[in-house]
């Protein structure tokens, strides 16, 4: 260091000895008018100082090689491996439930009793809510003694026309009569069974939104109970059209919920064979268990998808990746110097594909074993002599 100062004194000192004469010339140049003159004089100083500045970096060059005392930049180095790399789709969707409906009367009438309570767990067919029949069960029981009588007339008719006593039309009214009748039986118990509203599903009277004794009917607005089953939950995403080659059932998948703060590992169920125009994206389904009943129909959930595996994958921090004004991204390795004593830094152009967290993959430019600088990489240029301080394997993902 001594020597580079001493070396640059005396080039100073050589180019100050002859000033004297250029400056007075530059400056009865300046006080003048001769423009050209000027222009002149201006060029032959660029070169001067073109001159000294080749000479300045050469002595530079000079000292770094031959100086015993010189220091080296420090350097760490991340030996690469091959490792198994994982890419996933980060989205936001929703939580539903197919069984979550309203449930409404089928016939008109005063809600003549209700027999559960909002909250309790019901099985598919339970009776939940009964509507007064307006005399109907009453007109069924007369039905059904004409029917027993008409079963008896046709079966008596059926064994007097088999040992051929009566006519054959009357054996065919009894029967007729009978057929009727039974068929006329069964339409009303179909009508009067629409008294009873009934669960469609197991699951949970979520709400009770009628009171016992208000007169319902059929219609909007008419709805009595609503049930929820919260055993089959799922979570909706709309995904990219971009992505639909790599989403496909059976991918896994992530399932992140906020508000629980619990995660929860599942597959794609279900894509979409539609693309919604709108936003050009396609619906996935992912099926949740709900084991504790704590997921909630319509709460927000963070999935992530994965989309792209690499058994074999070259992995290195994004923080060590830069990049030269042409857009080309590049890494410098650490390579053994002739002498063995030190490294050297080559810069290496790479290409990159899929960034995970704070890790990128490198599809070509780098291979397997190959020592790549991560701490100091910021401060050294192509081909300087380094030293490395420790050197580490890249870290499994």
């Amino acid at each position: 260091m001594k020597k580079t100062i001493t070396i640059l004194t005396l080039a100073i000192l050589a180019v100050s000895c002859g000033s004297d004469s250029k400056t007075a010339s530059v400056e009865s140049l300046v006080s003048g008018n001769d423009v050209s003159a000027m222009n002149k004089k201006r060029e032959e100083l660029d070169k001067e100082l073109k001159a000294l500045e080749s000479q300045i970096k050469a002595l530079d060059s000079a000292i770094v090689s031959k100086d015993p005392d010189r220091k080296f930049p420090l350097v760490s180095t991340l030996t690469i491996a091959p490792q198994e790399f994982n890419h996933y789709l980060e989205l936001q969707g929703d939580i539903m439930t197919d069984q979550n409906v309203l449930i409404y009367p089928e016939m008109a009438g005063t809600l003549y009793k209700i027999y559960v309570k909002e909250g309790q767990k019901v099985t598919k067919g339970q009776l939940l809510a009964s509507i007064d029949d307006g005399g109907m069960s009453s007109q069924l029981e007369q039905m059904r003694t004409q029917v027993a009588l008409a079963k008896t007339t046709f079966e008596r008719q059926k064994r007097l026309w088999e040992q051929n006593i009566g006519s054959e039309i009357q054996y065919l009214q009894a029967k007729t009569q009978y057929e009727a009748q039974t068929s006329a039986v069964k339409q009303m118990e179909s009508q009067l069974g629409k008294s009873s509203i009934r669960a469609p599903f197991s699951g949970i009277i979520d709400a009770i939104i009628k009171d016992q004794g208000t007169v319902v009917a059929p219609g909007p607005g008419a709805e009595v109970f609503r049930i929820v089953n919260l055993n089959q939950m799922y979570v909706t995403v709309e995904v990219p059209e971009s992505h639909l080659p790599n989403i496909t059932p059976g991918k896994s998948v992530e399932v992140y919920i906020p508000v629980l703060g619990s995660s929860i590992n599942s597959k794609v169920r279900q894509t979409g064979n539609f693309i919604n125009p709108g936003n050009r994206a396609f619906s996935v389904e992912i099926p949740v268990p709900n084991k504790d009943g704590n997921i909630k129909p319509n709460l927000t959930a963070q999935v992530k998808i994965n989309d792209y595996t690499n058994s074999e994958a070259l992995l290195i921090p994004q923080s060590i990746v830069s990049e030269n004004a042409d857009g080309d991204q590049y890494v410098y390795l650490a390579s053994k110097s002739a002498n063995g004593d030190t490294y050297l830094a080559h810069r290496k152009v790479i290409e990159t594909g899929k960034t995970q967290g704070d890790y990128i993959e490198v599809l070509s430019g780098l291979s397997k074993g190959d020592q790549i600088i991560s701490e100091g990489a910021r401060s050294v240029r192509d081909n300087q002599e380094i030293r490395v301080k420790n050197t580490t394997e890249v870290a499994k993902k």
